[in-house]
């Protein structure tokens, strides 16, 4: 849903010593992926898909704390990430991190509101049959 809140992000200094808190003191299940330089958070039950399986929760991730990026972030889910980061600059916020591709699953990057709060925004990738269906009907 376009618009939505989708994912959170804690930055650490420490992903360990951070992920035993979270898991201590609140159930959360932690799981680093040092190959991405970053760790899933799971704060709720999933689907077969990795998808929160309650209505209204979220799961997010943390990652060490650097540059901009010091305090917790929520990210909202767009269409277009590009096309948000101009509307975002063009009405007084500014681009953090621009677009960066995460892996096959989509497209993040970080913008700085008027109030200099710094949020989030995912653009997820079309699934490989969406895309071709999607060629299709525009050659049809």
């Amino acid at each position: 849903m376009a618009g939505g809140v989708v994912h959170f992000e804690i930055p650490a200094d420490d992903e360990n010593r951070a992920g035993k808190f979270y898991r201590d003191a609140l159930g959360w299940e932690v799981s680093p992926m040092p190959e991405l330089g970053y760790t899933m958070i799971k704060t709720t039950p999933t689907e077969a898909a990795g998808m929160p399986s309650a209505a209204g929760s979220i799961n997010g991730g943390m990652f060490r704390r650097e540059g901009d990026l010091t305090s917790p972030v929520v990210t909202v889910d767009v269409e277009d990430i590009d096309a948000t980061l101009e509307k975002i600059n063009a009405v007084g916020g500014s681009t953090v991190v621009p677009r960066q591709e995460v892996g096959t699953m989509g497209w993040a990057a970080y913008f700085r509101d008027t109030e200099g709060n710094i949020l989030g925004l995912w653009q997820n990738a079309v699934p490989e049959g969406d895309a071709a269906a999607a060629v299709n009907d525009i050659g049809a």
